[in-house]
């Protein structure tokens, strides 16, 4: 099993960029987590930041064959990226999107997702955490199984 963790733009700030709000765990310190606990589970996990939302798209595209579900935090594309919305939806996997901080306690513009009506669920405001539930989640279901 395979599963995509794709992160948008700025990601690569984490650590840097503003820590009250999005922590002080960099990204590559959140993907080595996330790289441990898919061996626990026994699964692959594929990974890709960008700040470029045509290379996000080529990504799912050429990647999604190959995989079982897509976790993503999608930044500042939560709020407009149409051309990404569209290439996880025609992926057909399912697909759980994360937030480091709640985005619904933060200016409006940020409540609005183009990606949560396709996506099984959202986790906002976990902080790193989040990635984890996120992904402990998504293997439960696939395996169709009770989340532990």
């Amino acid at each position: 099993m395979k599963i995509l963790i794709v992160h948008g733009p700025n990601l690569n700030l984490l650590g840097k960029r503003n820590k009250e709000i999005y922590g002080e765990k960099t990204l590559d310190e959140i993907s080595s987590m996330l790289q441990s606990h898919a061996a626990e589970l026994g699964i692959q996990v594929g990974f890709l930041q960008s700040n470029s939302e045509g290379e996000l798209v080529d990504f799912v595209q050429k990647e999604s064959p190959n995989a079982e579900g897509i976790i993503i935090n999608p930044g500042a594309l939560t709020h407009y990226g149409l051309s990404l919305r569209d290439a996880l939806f025609d992926s057909n996997l399912p697909i759980i999107e994360v937030h480091l901080s709640n985005i619904y306690a933060r200016e409006e513009f940020r409540h609005t997702s183009v990606i949560a009506p396709i996506a099984r669920a959202q986790i906002s405001g976990l902080g790193w955490r989040g990635y984890i539930a996120a992904l402990r989640a998504m293997v439960a279901e696939l395996r169709g199984t009770v989340w532990q």
